[in-house]
């Protein structure tokens, strides 16, 4: 009977499957170039920060000799609307208890992130940023050799904040359209998008288009897109249009016209109206 049952509800969980975010409303139709960029935002694992992650399926215990699994279990984070505001280099807030008091109970702390305003400058911008940042990120951009390496050769779920997002889209269009910022200079110009060029290959122009957009940002593209190509066209635009084609039909002269002409039939047209304005005598 048990065992009915259990079918039963594996069947049931197969039928009311819950739809995904992309399976909702006007979601559904957001290209395939949103998806990828979603995925590598939100559904990728991100690079351990607060731990240290543990190599292999298992281990032995020093004391008791027991084998036991390997857990990289990571460590909840939370992500403060600040974050978006700078670049953090993958750390956030790490909500826990702390013992103060061996004869007293735990009580919550949060380890916040210690920040620090500095500059930075980016090649193929050809500007200096001041942003936010943490030890980790100077650390990130020194190891990478740069700031716009850092960002180019970084996953947005490593980025995680808006800010580092849209200069990394900023960067990307830029390398498109052939580092116009060194127009001035052919020579520069050349030098920075040979150095750079590589990672355009990772994209395709639709993909940098839509990338570094949130999710209501992503929603308001679409539904532009859609409305300025679903956009209705007066009647009376299509009606002269079918007017001079019919007389262009007929052969009457004088219909591949002027401006005068134009004007003249509007004027004609406008008598014909019976809720148009009246000329003064």
């Amino acid at each position: 009977m048990a065992s009915r049952l259990q079918a039963t509800a594996r069947q049931l969980s197969k039928t009311f499957k819950k739809k995904g975010r992309f399976e909702i409303g006007i979601a559904s139709e957001l290209p395939p170039a949103y998806k990828k960029f979603w995925r590598e935002w939100k559904v990728l694992k991100p690079a351990a920060v607060h731990y240290i992650p543990q190599e292999g399926k298992w281990k032995r215990d020093d004391i008791t000799g027991e084998i036991l699994p390997v857990q990289n279990v990571p460590i909840p984070l939370k992500y403060p609307a600040e974050i978006h505001d700078g670049i953090w280099g993958g750390e956030a807030v790490i909500k826990g208890f702390q013992k103060r008091d061996p004869r007293r109970r735990r009580v919550p702390h949060y380890w916040v992130p210690v920040l620090k305003r500095t500059v930075v400058k980016s090649e193929v911008l050809n500007t200096h940023l001041s942003v936010t940042v943490t030890d980790r990120t100077i650390s990130l951009i020194n190891d990478h050799y740069g700031f716009d390496h850092f960002l180019l050769k970084t996953p947005a779920c490593d980025l995680v904040s808006m800010l580092a997002l849209k200069l990394k889209k900023q960067i990307l269009i830029e390398l498109m359209n052939g580092c116009p910022r060194y127009s001035h200079d052919p020579v520069k110009q050349t030098e920075v998008y040979e150095e750079y060029k590589t990672y355009l290959t990772s994209y395709t122009p639709e993909e940098i288009e839509w990338y570094g957009l949130s999710w209501y940002e992503a929603l308001s593209k679409l539904a532009k897109q859609k409305e300025a190509a679903n956009r209705p066209v007066p009647l009376k635009n299509m009606y002269r249009k079918n007017l001079v084609e019919k007389l262009k039909a007929a052969g009457i002269e004088g219909t591949k016209s002027s401006p005068d002409e134009i004007s003249a039939t509007t004027s004609w047209l406008s008598k014909m109206n019976p809720f148009g304005k009246k000329d003064e005598a």
